[in-house]
C-alpha cells in the first residue's frame, strides 16, 4: 500500500471512528489547538497560516538575493521544526503534535501530486531536438558520472550512520539517485529569471536538464518499487505493470487526451472548458492512485499525466493558470516545509556528521559541474559558457527534495542522513545562481538563433527615400503590457500614415510593437517565457495591432518579451538598441477618466474615490525608460484621442516651443505627422520678457545624466547649464525654427506638411500662463482631436519654470502628485495643473542624455 493510500485510510478512521463532541466549539471553552480527529481543521488551519507566513516572510528577503523560492520553504520548516522552534516547551504537541501529522501529509501529498503533473507540463520534447547532440552528450555525462559517484559515496554513509536492517543495494541506488538528479523546474526558473533561454548556453542546459530529469525519475520509481515489493517477483509484477501503464498513458491515452481537447473546443481555443478541465483532473488522480496502489509513488502517476498534455495553441500555459496559485502558496510551502520539521540540524553533534555532509555537498557538486562542465568544452563550448552549464546542471532544489523525502518514508533514511541530504540540497541551490552569474553574465552571452519571440513583418526592411534628414523617424517602437494600450498606439499609428495618394515621396513608416508580460514565479510565466514565439502568435494584443497595421499598410514587426516587471525599462531599452527604432513611444491610454474626470489629476496621485497605487508604479517605469533608453522617448498620455481611430479623422496638434533638444525633437516629429493630410498644427515660440543673456550662467539639468533614488522613485538630479552649452543650444533653437518657419526644407512632402502647420510667436512674463491660455482658447470641439505635444526638458531645458508652475498650481486650485512634473516635465506638469482638455505627448531627446 503506498503512502497517499495509508495517510487517506488512517484520517478515515480518525474522522468516522469516534463519537460526536461539543458543538459550542470557544463558546464552550473549546482550545482550537487542541488536535480533535472529528474536526481536524481547526488545527490544520492554523498550520497552514504559519507555514504560509513564514515562508511569505522568508522569500521575500531571499527573493532579492534571486534564490528560489523553495529555499525559504524548506527554511521555514527548519526554523518552525525541532532545530529551532521545537526547542520551545510544548511547542510541537500543540502546533504540530503527532496525531495532526497525517492530515497534513495527505494535503502535502496531494499538493505534490498536482506540482508533479505541472512539471510534467514544463517538459517540452520540442526542446531537446535544438542542439540535440551537445544536449545528449551533457546530460549523458551529467548523469552516469554522479550516479558512480554518488554510489561510491553511499558506502561510506552506510556503514557509518545506516542501519544494517537496510538494504545495502537499494540504499547505494537511492544515493546514486540523489546525487545525480536535476532539479528540473527550479533549473527552469532560475534560467528565465537570469534571462538565458535566449542563449545556446540556456537552451543546451534546459534540453540536458530534461533528459536527466526523465531518467531520473525512472531511476527512483525503479527504487522505490524495489523498497516496496517483498520480494524479487513482486519487484518484477510492479515494474511490469509500471511499464505497461507508462506506454498505455503516454500513446493511447495521450491520443484519446488529445481527441477530447479537439471535441471540446478546448484545444481551439487555447483553455480548457470546464468539462475538460474536470477530466484532466479526473485522469490526474486516477493515474495517482493506480501508481500508488502498485507500489510505485503517487507523484509518478501525476508526473506522466503531464506529460500527454499538449502545448498547442497555449493550451497547456492555460491548464497551468488555473492551478498553479493554490499549488504555490498553499501545497508545496506545506510539503517542504515539512521536509523542514524532518530535520533535526541538532542531530549534527558531531565532527565526523558535518566532515560527511561537507563530503556529500563536495561530491554532488563536483561530479555534477565538472563532468557536464568538461563535456561541454569538447562539444564546443567556451569555458565561460562551460562553466554556467556545470553550475545550472548541479542545480538540486525540488526534486531533490522529493527524492529526500520519498527515501525517508520508505525507511531508507534515518533523520540524521536526511537532515545531511537536505542541507547540500539546500547549499546546491543557493549557490546556482551566483556561480552561473559569476561564470556567464550578460556581456559575455550569446543569442541561440531561432529562440526569440521576434516576428518580423515582411515588409519590415523597407529603407526611407532619400532626401531626408536624421528628423524623419522611419523606425518607430511602440511599448504594450496591457490591452488598454492598444487604441492609443493604433491613433498614433494612424498619425503617422502620410498621404500616399499623391505623387510626393514620403518616407516609409516601419512600427515594431514590444509586448511586455510580466515574469512571475509562476510556472505559467515560465512556459509563456519559453515559448514567447509560438505565444506571440496568439497574443490579443498583439494580434489585434498587427491586423491594424496590415489594414492600413503599415508593416509592424511584432515582439514579446516575458520578463519581471523590474526589467521592463531594460526589456525596452534593449529592443530598442536590437532594432534600431528612432523612436520609442509608450501609450498610456486614460479612456475611463477621460469621460469621469475633466483632470489629469487622477493619474498621479491618490484621491479619496479611488487608489492609484499601480498607476504610482508606472510613473516609475515611464521615468526609467526615460533616463535608460538609448533613443528619443515619448509617452503619449491618451485622454480621447483614439475614440474615433478613422482614416479621415481631422486631428489638430498644439506645440509650445521653449527651445532645446527635446523641443527641437517635438518640432520635428510634428512636421512628420502633419505630412498626414488629416493632420494640422499650430507651433508658438514662447520667449521670456526678463530672459537672461545667453552668457549669464543658469542653474539648469546638466548634460550627464545621474539618477537620485527618493522616496518616490529615481529622478533625474539637476546641474549647471553651462555657456557653452547655453549657447550651443540657443543656435541649435535658431536653426530649427528658422528650417521649419521660414520653409527651408530639401523635398516637397516637408513643404506640403509645412504648409499644414501654423507658426507664431509670443513674449511673457509668465510663459507657462500664456501656453495654459493659448491651449484653452484653441478652437476644438473636444479633447478626441487635440493634442498639446511639449518637450520634457528635465535636462538641457532652457528655462527653469518650477517656481511659475508652483504659481500655476495655487491660483488653479489643482493638486498634483510630486511624480507629475518628474514624468512629464514642467510644461507637462503645467498642463495637468492648467486642466486643459486634450491629450498629451511629451517628447524626450536622446541627444539630452547623451
Amino acid at each position: 500500500m503506498g503512502q497517499l493510500t495509508r495517510d487517506t485510510s488512517l484520517i478515515f478512521r480518525q474522522l468516522f471512528g469516534r463519537a460526536a463532541t461539543e458543538q459550542g466549539g470557544v463558546l464552550s471553552g473549546d482550545n482550537p489547538t487542541h488536535y480533535n480527529p472529528n474536526d481536524p481543521l481547526r488545527l490544520w488551519v492554523i498550520q497552514a497560516i504559519l507555514i504560509i507566513a513564514m515562508t511569505q516572510l522568508l522569500s521575500v528577503g531571499l527573493s532579492r538575493m534571486r534564490q528560489p523560492r523553495v529555499i525559504a520553504e524548506v527554511i521555514a520548516g527548519v526554523i518552525l521544526g525541532p532545530t529551532v522552534m521545537g526547542r520551545i516547551p510544548h511547542f510541537k504537541e500543540t502546533i504540530f503534535p503527532d496525531a495532526s501529522m497525517p492530515l497534513l501529509n495527505l494535503t502535502a501529498t496531494i499538493g505534490l501530486v498536482v506540482f508533479l503533473f505541472l512539471v510534467g507540463l514544463e517538459i517540452d520534447t520540442k526542446v531537446i531536438k535544438r542542439n540535440m547532440f551537445a544536449s545528449a552528450t551533457i546530460s549523458a555525462a551529467g548523469l552516469l558520472i554522479p550516479l558512480g559517484l554518488g554510489a561510491a559515496l553511499g558506502v561510506g554513509v552506510y556503514k557509518e550512520f545506516i542501519n544494517p536492517n537496510v538494504n545495502f543495494g537499494y540504499f547505494l541506488l537511492f544515493t546514486a539517485v540523489a546525487v545525480g538528479i536535476t532539479a528540473f523546474p527550479v533549473l527552469c526558473r532560475i534560467l528565465t529569471e537570469l534571462k538565458l533561454l535566449e542563449t545556446t548556453v540556456g537552451v543546451v542546459t534546459l534540453s540536458a536538464g530534461v533528459g536527466n530529469d526523465v531518467i531520473g525519475w525512472i531511476l527512483l520509481a525503479l527504487t522505490v518499487a524495489l523498497i516496496n515489493a517483498s520480494s524479487g517477483l513482486t519487484a518484477l509484477w510492479v515494474l511490469l505493470a509500471s511499464t505497461g501503464y507508462v506506454i498505455l498513458l503516454l500513446y493511447p491515452g495521450r491520443w484519446a487526451f488529445v481527441w477530447l481537447c479537439k471535441r471540446t473546443g478546448s484545444l481551439e481555443q487555447g483553455s480548457p472548458t470546464t468539462s475538460m478541465m474536470t477530466i484532466t483532473l479526473l485522469v490526474l488522480f486516477v493515474s495517482a492512485f493506480f501508481t500508488d496502489i502498485i507500489g510505485v509513488h503517487a507523484i509518478f502517476g501525476g508526473f506522466l499525466t503531464g506529460l500527454i498534455v499538449p502545448h498547442d495553441n497555449g493550451f497547456a500555459i492555460s491548464l497551468v493558470e488555473k492551478l498553479e496559485d493554490l499549488v504555490s502558496i498553499l501545497f508545496l510551502p506545506i510539503y517542504f516545509t515539512l521536509s523542514g520539521l524532518r530535520t533535526n540540524l541538532g542531530l549534527l553533534n558531531t565532527g565526523k556528521s558535518w566532515g560527511y555532509t561537507i563530503l556529500i555537498c563536495a561530491v554532488a557538486f563536483t561530479s555534477k559541474f565538472v563532468a557536464c562542465g568538461v563535456t561541454a568544452i569538447f562539444t564546443g563550448f567556451n569555458w565561460r559558457e562551460s562553466g554556467a552549464i556545470g553550475a545550472l546542471m548541479s542545480c538540486k532544489g525540488l526534486v531533490e527534495l522529493i527524492v529526500l523525502n520519498i527515501g525517508l518514508q520508505a525507511g531508507i533514511l534515518d533523520t540524521r542522513v536526511f537532515s545531511m541530504f537536505v542541507v547540500h540540497a539546500l547549499i546546491l541551490t543557493f549557490i546556482t545562481t551566483p556561480l552561473t552569474l559569476a561564470f556567464y553574465p550578460p556581456q559575455h552571452r550569446t543569442r541561440e538563433t531561432g529562440t526569440e519571440g521576434t516576428l518580423e513583418d515582411s515588409r519590415s526592411d523597407v529603407k526611407i527615400p532619400g532626401g531626408y534628414d536624421d528628423n524623419i523617424k522611419e523606425r518607430i517602437s511602440f511599448v504594450l503590457d496591457k490591452i488598454e494600450q492598444v487604441p492609443a498606439a493604433m491613433t498614433m499609428t494612424e498619425m503617422l500614415k502620410p498621404d500616399h495618394s499623391q505623387d510626393e515621396k514620403y518616407p516609409i513608416i516601419n512600427i515594431d510593437a514590444l509586448r511586455l508580460i510580466e515574469l512571475s514565479s509562476r510556472t505559467s510565466a515560465v512556459l509563456k517565457s519559453r515559448d514567447a514565439e509560438a505565444l506571440m502568435l496568439n497574443d490579443p494584443v498583439l494580434t489585434v495591432f498587427r491586423t491594424f497595421g496590415h489594414l492600413n499598410r503599415i508593416p509592424v514587426s511584432p515582439t514579446l518579451s516575458v520578463v519581471t516587471h523590474d526589467d521592463y525599462p531594460i526589456a525596452v531599452s534593449e529592443h530598442a538598441s536590437k532594432s534600431g527604432s528612432n523612436l520609442v513611444i509608450i501609450p498610456w491610454s486614460n479612456l475611463t477618466q477621460a469621460h469621469t474626470d475633466s483632470t489629469f489629476d487622477g493619474l498621479f496621485h491618490r484621491t479619496v474615490s479611488s487608489d492609484h497605487t499601480s498607476t504610482m508604479v508606472y510613473t516609475e517605469f515611464v521615468r526609467k525608460v526615460f533616463m535608460q533608453t538609448h533613443t528619443d522617448v515619448a509617452l503619449y498620455v491618451d485622454r480621447g484621442m483614439s475614440g474615433s481611430i478613422t482614416s479621415d479623422t481631422k486631428r489638430h496638434l498644439f506645440l509650445p516651443f521653449f527651445g532645446g533638444p527635446d523641443d527641437r525633437l517635438a518640432m520635428a516629429f510634428i512636421v512628420q505627422l502633419c505630412m498626414n493630410p488629416n493632420v494640422t498644427a499650430t507651433v508658438v515660440r514662447i520667449r521670456k520678457l526678463d530672459e537672461l543673456s545667453p552668457t549669464t550662467t543658469v542653474v539648469e539639468p546638466q548634460a550627464v545624466q545621474t539618477i537620485h533614488n527618493t522616496i518616490a522613485a529615481a529622478d533625474t538630479v539637476y546641474g549647471q547649464h553651462t555657456t557653452q552649452t547655453r549657447i550651443a543650444s540657443d543656435t541649435a533653437d535658431n536653426i530649427t525654427w528658422d528650417k521649419y518657419a521660414l520653409g527651408s526644407v530639401t523635398t516637397k512632402a516637408e513643404l506640403t506638411a509645412l504648409s499644414r502647420i501654423k507658426f507664431e510667436s509670443q513674449s511673457s512674463s509668465l510663459p507657462l500662463h500664456t501656453v495654459t491660455d493659448l491651449v484653452n482658447c484653441m478652437p476644438k470641439t473636444s479633447n478626441s482631436n487635440f493634442m498639446v505635444v511639449v518637450g520634457r526638458s528635465r535636462r538641457m531645458a532652457v528655462l527653469n519654470l518650477q517656481a511659475e508652475l508652483r504659481q500655476l498650481v495655487g491660483e488653479r486650485g489643482s493638486s498634483i502628485g510630486s511624480s507629475v512634473t518628474k514624468t512629464l516635465g514642467f510644461v507637462g506638469a503645467g498642463m495637468v495643473a492648467a486642466n486643459v482638455n486634450a491629450s498629451l505627448l511629451v517628447m524626450q531627446s536622446y541627444a539630452a542624455t547623451s
